[in-house]
């Protein structure tokens, strides 16, 4: 297994349980399920959190591999896989190194993660690994803004937001790297979510990527 101390943020993950009910009430529940609907066959759910995709699995989903690498967190999606609709196995592990075989999935499942990740290209390297051939990749991220003085504002943020929020990037361009990827982006839909309502959007994306069927 790979050592996973680096993922380590308890007080994160005890304040993030908290904040993802919140955010459940606010539209990331109504994201969820747009995101996993149509999915089939074996799903792999990379940095799964406390499990809250999970009641959004449709019945024709055979198997999730939800994998996690912080303690607390998996604790919590232990006790949410056993209510879950479908069958989810949790294991530890993180993006960088996926602990699945090559082309196994019928689809890799990101949801709030790619933010926190170490590097956006190796994960999204070892998503289209894990892949078959035609498999997609279901993302819904919070991203860097288009519009200028508020990605200066993330800049300014990300310091501070990478050191209390579990390493997460305010600022990152993960749009940009699904594009470099090895992945072909099939459909990207922009939108704000509002959680607070003195303040403006945040910048969030929600989509499909497509390991290509002749791929490597």
């Amino acid at each position: 297994m790979s050592d996973l101390t680096q993922f380590q943020h308890p007080r994160f993950a005890r304040r993030y349980i908290g904040i993802s009910d919140r955010l459940e009430q606010l539209g990331v529940g109504d994201l969820r399920r747009e995101l996993l609907q149509g999915l089939h066959g074996c799903v792999v759910d990379v940095g799964c959190g406390d499990g809250k995709n999970f009641r959004h699995y449709p019945p024709t989903v055979t198997r999730v591999v939800a994998v996690e690498p912080d303690d607390v967190l998996r604790r919590h999606a232990e006790q949410n896989a056993a209510s879950a609709a479908v069958p989810v196995d949790v294991v530890a592990g993180h993006a960088d190194d996926v602990p699945v075989a090559d082309g196994s999935a019928d689809a890799v499942v990101m949801t709030l993660v790619l933010c926190s990740v170490p590097d956006l290209g190796t994960a999204l390297t070892e998503v289209n690994r894990v892949l078959r051939p035609g498999g997609e990749l279901r993302f819904g991220e919070h991203v860097r803004a288009q519009n200028r003085v508020a990605a200066l504002a993330q800049d300014a943020l990300t310091p501070l937001s990478r050191r209390v929020d579990g390493n997460c990037h305010q600022n990152r361009d993960t749009a940009a790297a699904l594009e470099r990827s090895p992945l072909t982006v099939t459909r990207l839909r922009r939108f704000g979510l509002r959680v607070a309502a003195l303040l403006p959007g945040q910048p969030m994306i929600v989509g499909t990527a497509v390991k290509p069927p002749t791929g490597p």
